[in-house]
């Protein structure tokens, strides 16, 4: 009797983060089955994931799932799905753009979109948070490529450039870019930005917490005091961005920022949201470097960037390098409009084949 069921399912690195990939029809329908299937594809929960194939890190514990999208102006739709290693749970509550980066790959290699000659753009909609991006993949004969010299900090070597343009991702989790109102908030003594331009993030002055902002990740998590601090504000801000009780969320971000010491426009430390990021998630640092542009707001306190009324390009420091972003923004009175933002990243096929789960997983959820 075979007590394993496979499930096609591709592995990809996604800019600076690994997960698994699946197309939709292959994963049950029934959200409780079809997390519990994620959980024993990952082997979580378990810190070490050592039952499956999850890395043991919230950066290598992801899920893509992507379909042929049936809206006329997209060509597959992505769900991303985050598998914590450290308890039974199964987030959508917002959404990764490094993962992102292997969806147009994903769907030209499981032909879900149709290769050009020279480069592909595959427009995808992005359930989570329910807008589109468009993602320009280097299609040579055809055939998607991988190789490359283009380079991200976080990963090791060169890979072929995926270039990503956002639509429309202000306020796409809070409802507006500015979800308090203010460009400045004083939660908890503390005066902070709430922004959300793809993810929600909350950014304060790295100094108001007794830190220089350039510690090192592990340096800050064992920092209890800070850490203690750092969750009370952000379970404070929660019903201020419109995101409720954000006790049990991996939302809002919460990223600490310092002047730039590498020639950027500021340094980050960001929480995600009780470990704290080797780099910096891709909507994280388009919040951040948007949060710099707008008026009076802490971030733009320490970057002291402004908008040139052309395209600025941002480059956001984190602790293993940094991350660019492109925008054009606006400004009508005290309001900021972002009018367009992209940014590269890289993405690479790595296995392709079958994880298998206990088929014991479908017997106790059948419904």
């Amino acid at each position: 009797m075979n007590t394993q069921t496979a499930v096609r399912c591709s592995v990809m690195r996604g800019g600076t983060s690994k997960g698994l990939y699946f197309r939709a029809e292959d994963l049950p329908r029934d959200v409780a089955t079809r997390d519990a299937v994620l959980l024993a594809a990952m082997g979580s929960p378990d810190v070490r994931e050592i039952d499956g194939m999850g890395g043991g890190h919230p950066l290598t514990s992801k899920v893509a799932v992507v379909r042929s999208s049936a809206r006329p102006d997209a060509d597959v739709d992505y769900l991303f799905l985050q598998v914590w290693p450290d308890r039974a749970e199964v987030s959508d509550n917002q959404n990764c753009g490094n993962l992102l980066a292997g969806v147009g790959p994903f769907a030209i290699e499981e032909q879900l979109v149709a290769a050009s000659e020279g480069t592909t753009d595959v427009r995808i909609w992005m359930e989570n948070t329910q807008s589109l991006a468009v993602a320009r993949v280097q299609t040579p004969g055809a055939r998607v490529r991988y190789d490359g010299d283009t380079r991200i900090d976080g990963v090791p070597g060169g890979a072929a450039p995926v270039t990503i343009e956002f639509l429309d991702i202000a306020g796409s989790t809070c409802g507006s870019l500015l979800p308090t109102g203010h460009p400045v908030d004083i939660v908890e003594g503390v005066r902070v930005t709430c922004i959300d331009n793809g993810m929600p993030v909350v950014c304060i002055k790295a100094e108001d917490l007794g830190l220089t902002g350039y510690e090192e990740p592990l340096d800050i998590e064992a920092n209890a005091a800070v850490c203690d601090k750092v969750e009370r504000i952000r379970l404070a801000v929660g019903p201020l961005m419109k995101l409720g009780d954000v006790a049990n969320k991996s939302v809002p971000k919460m990223t600490l920022l310092a002047p730039a010491k590498s020639g950027g426009a500021v340094a980050t430390r960001t929480f995600i949201p009780k470990r704290v990021h080797e780099a910096i998630g891709v909507f994280g640092a388009v919040s951040v470097a948007t949060a710099c542009l707008v008026p009076g707001s802490v971030a733009h306190e320490v970057s002291g960037c402004s908008s040139t009324g052309a395209t600025t390009t941002l480059d956001i420091e984190h602790p293993s390098g940094y991350f660019t972003v492109s925008m054009d923004v606006s400004t009508q009175g005290d309001g900021l409009t972002v009018d367009f933002c992209a940014l590269m990243r890289t993405a690479r096929l790595l296995m392709r084949g079958d994880v298998f789960i206990p088929s014991s997983i479908w017997s106790t959820h059948d419904h």
